[in-house]
């Protein structure tokens, strides 16, 4: 007994140093502020110290750290303020694909198909039903954290199990699924945005060749992976450890209304014709997006995929709201889009100062700098290959105790990585799949991620003293579970040659 309690008292204890750690970082903003300045102080230092490294693409010559607080440097951070912020890739593309999953979310067509999902299947399924919903549900970013997780408790609760349990399995496929789709999301441009970005620092003319959905094929497997891992663990670790409910809270399941299930139907239909006419524009030889080119990845349709989702999403959640009356006429539109535009001002301002951040990094050669020093370090001490990916997963895991943003590490991480791991062999979309494979398991053990607190709530419904280390402590099974079998996976991946995703493979090759 004094064992277990030490054990959680030590457990406890490291929790709360995480969570106060946490709680004193600075604002996303402040952090990427302060960032910029010091990026702009170490390139003066660098510059007056002479640092130089041999240029990896072009040979025989050199590159030089630039100081940005020389008169050119300075007149360089006042003439590019504005055209680093409209410039900075991941902007334009998170608010247009923002504008259509906002109508499918804010017409209730995500709620509703999340709903008819997880209360349509067998009771035996009920388990991956809720890991899969919970998957899928980043498609619309919040909506599986304030829809799945306390359904699965009522669910469960409904079916005589541990609601707790169930509040589990859905925040699992929820959270820590996040990266996972059979759809591409907009995590795919945001994080693909800042990708492209942080590649131009090394390779210029490799960013050109980049697309969207450059994780696409792994995360479609991973869907399966991560649905099949949740339940296993659902139903063998978690559940058995939480014993027998003897609760007293009991919910009414909120199952779909008539006019739901019609216009759920209405706009999977809508959905599948939005589909085919995408198809007719890319399949056919002729089609405007085909544009002739014989290989389905040199097509243009791979570099407008942002307009593709607004409009698979955009069409139908119109279509479901026409038809359950919570769009009425065009001003239902309009104020549902400000709506969607209104939750992006925190975003907009963050991306103003991550694209100083990001074009200061670029601009004052750092970037290129630390990546070629960093590769020749990789090189002396022959640590390379799996241990180096191994060591990015670690080290992004525990940035994500303390950052919960996964665009806000990302930023951070990416003008770093990506050319450090270019510098070891590595693609990066390579680097961008590591980053979300490790950010996307530790999400559920995170104490500062935006919704663990909402989570806590839900199951304080049916326990009053669950609290931060209770959750961890159901949650970390799933964590552990998901990197084990999905580095596994990767590894695995990896070795068979197979793409990530349209044009992208493992290594890095030069255009």
């Amino acid at each position: 007994m004094e064992e277990t309690q030490k054990k959680s008292g030590f457990v406890n204890g490291f929790l709360n140093v995480i969570e106060r750690v946490g709680n004193k970082l600075p604002d996303p903003v402040t952090l990427f502020a302060g960032f910029a300045l010091l990026v702009v102080i170490l390139s003066a230092v660098f510059s007056s110290l002479g640092v130089t490294v041999a240029d990896p693409i072009n040979e025989g010559e050199t590159i030089a750290v630039k100081n940005l607080l020389s008169s050119e440097g300075i007149l360089y951070l006042f003439e590019s303020a504005v055209t680093n912020f409209t410039g900075f890739a991941p902007l334009g593309t998170v608010l247009v694909t923002m504008l259509g999953i906002g109508i499918a979310e804010r017409s209730g067509l995500i709620s509703a198909a999340l709903r008819g999902l997880v209360t349509s299947v067998p009771r035996q399924l009920i388990t991956a039903a809720l890991v899969f919903g919970g998957v899928m549900s980043s498609m619309a970013a919040d909506a599986g954290y304030v829809v799945l997780t306390p359904l699965g408790a009522v669910l469960f609760a409904g079916l005589g199990r541990h609601p707790l349990a169930g509040l589990a399995a859905a925040f699992a496929g929820v959270s820590g699924g996040f990266s996972a789709n059979l759809l591409l999301t907009s995590l795919d441009p945001l994080l693909g945005g800042l990708t492209v970005e942080a590649t131009k620092i090394f390779d210029p003319a490799y960013a050109e060749t980049i697309n969207y959905a450059m994780n696409y094929y792994f995360m479609i497997a991973s869907v399966f992976l991560i649905t099949i891992i949740g339940t296993l663990v659902t139903d063998f670790i978690v559940e058995p450890r939480l014993d027998k409910y003897e609760g007293t809270h009991k919910e009414e399941v909120d199952y779909l209304r008539p006019e739901e299930k019609r216009g759920l139907w209405a706009a999977f239909a809508t959905m599948a014709l939005t589909l085919v006419g995408l198809a007719l524009l890319v399949v056919p030889s002729w089609g405007p997006l085909r544009a002739g080119e014989e290989s389905f990845v040199n097509t243009p349709f791979m570099h407008v995929l942002v307009p593709v989702i607004l409009l698979t999403f955009f069409i139908p959640g119109l279509v479901y709201g026409l038809i359950t009356k919570s769009i009425k006429n065009d001003k239902d539109v309009a104020n549902q889009l400000s709506d969607t535009m209104a939750t992006m001002g925190s975003y907009l301002v963050l991306a103003f100062v991550a694209a100083q951040f990001v074009a200061y990094f670029a601009e004052s050669k750092l970037g290129t700098v630390l990546a070629v020093k960093g590769a020749e370090f990789i090189d002396a001490t022959g640590f390379n290959g799996f241990p180096l990916i191994l060591t990015f997963i670690v080290v992004t895991g525990l940035i994500n105790l303390f950052i919960g943003s996964a665009s806000a590490k990302w930023a951070i991480m990416a003008p770093v990585f990506v050319p450090l791991m270019m510098s070891s062999g590595y693609s990066p979309e390579l680097t961008q799949l590591v980053y979300r494979i490790s950010d996307s398991t530790t999400n559920i053990i995170s104490p500062l991620m935006p919704y663990f607190a909402i989570v806590i709530a839900f199951a304080q419904k049916y326990d009053k003293k669950v609290g931060i280390g209770t959750l961890i402590s159901v949650m970390l099974p799933y964590s552990i579970a998901f990197t084990i079998f999905w580095v596994l996976m990767l590894f695995i991946w990896m070795a068979t040659g197979l793409p990530i995703g349209p044009g992208s493979g493992v290594e890095y090759i030069r255009p």
